[in-house]
């Protein structure tokens, strides 16, 4: 019984370090993301990009998966005239979670 109790706490164990492994690559992602869209956003100023990619950031924690950070940035292009399609939105937020995945993995 005891290497039944081992293999469940290293299985909880190993999901918990997935779990917060893909909330870093996500966090990364995203912070990324702010700073691609406020470049295209025209911000410059470094305090105003900051503050966008906490935005951004922060934006995520709406409900689970990714629409919650699409809708934010996809609605910021939106209202400043920015033309970026549905398609190269999401493209490029799944090419930037590759490169934070490798960011992430980098760092350890």
């Amino acid at each position: 019984m005891a290497g039944f109790d081992d293999r469940e706490k290293a299985e909880e164990a190993k999901y918990a370090h997935d779990q917060a492994l893909k909330f870093k690559i996500e966090a990364r992602r995203n912070k990324l993301l702010g700073l691609w869209a406020a470049g295209l956003l025209g911000k410059t100023d470094e305090a105003d990009v900051n503050t966008y990619v906490t935005e951004v950031v922060a934006s995520d924690f709406e409900e689970a998966g990714d629409e919650d950070v699409y809708r934010k940035v996809s609605g910021d292009f939106k209202a400043a005239g920015v033309n970026v399609s549905e398609e190269e939105l999401r493209e490029k937020m799944r090419t930037l979670y590759l490169k934070a995945e490798m960011q992430v993995q980098e760092a350890k």
